[in-house]
This record gives structure tokens, C-alpha cells and sequence, in this order.
């Protein structure tokens, strides 16, 4: 069962909104990326999934948020090969 963009694009605002109420649940998967200020980096994180998850939600923004979203995960990734 596929998700539609709209419910795509909340679970990702849910998921960002998530790292300023339980912050070390992301410490593990977030320190990969950024070994340096990784607390301030969760936080980073969660407000660029928060946003992106609600530009992804609504159909007005949700080819600037698909753009972002693309761009975020790459850099993240990136990321994570560059601090191995």
C-alpha cells in the first residue's frame, strides 16, 4: 500500500518534530554523519524535517519540498561517507 505524498510528508514532519521532544533516539544515527556537535546537529536535523515534511504535505510546495528532500538526503549521505 503506497502512502500518499500528503501522509509521506507528515510521518517526515512527525519524525522532525520528534527530534526536539526525544533528541537521544536520533544521537545514535546522527553522530555517523556528525561525530562533531552532534546534539546541536539532532536539532539541526529535526528542523530541516519538520519544514521539508511540511512543504512535502501540501500540494502548493510540494515540488520545492520533493527538491529540498532530494537535496537533504544526499547531503546526509555524503555526509556519512565522509566521517567514516
Amino acid at each position: 500500500m503506497a502512502l500518499s505524498a500528503k501522509t509521506a510528508g507528515l510521518l517526515l514532519a512527525g519524525t522532525g518534530a520528534a527530534h526536539f521532544v526525544a533528541p537521544k533516539a536520533f544521537l545514535g544515527i546522527t553522530v555517523k554523519a556528525f561525530p562533531k556537535d552532534t546534539q546541536q546537529w539532532v536539532y539541526r536535523n529535526g528542523a530541516t524535517e519538520l519544514a521539508l515534511g511540511l512543504a512535502l504535505s501540501t500540494a502548493k510546495t510540494r515540488k520545492l519540498g520533493l527538491l529540498g528532500a532530494l537535496g537533504y538526503v544526499g547531503w546526509l549521505g555524503a555526509n556519512v561517507v565522509k566521517n567514516r
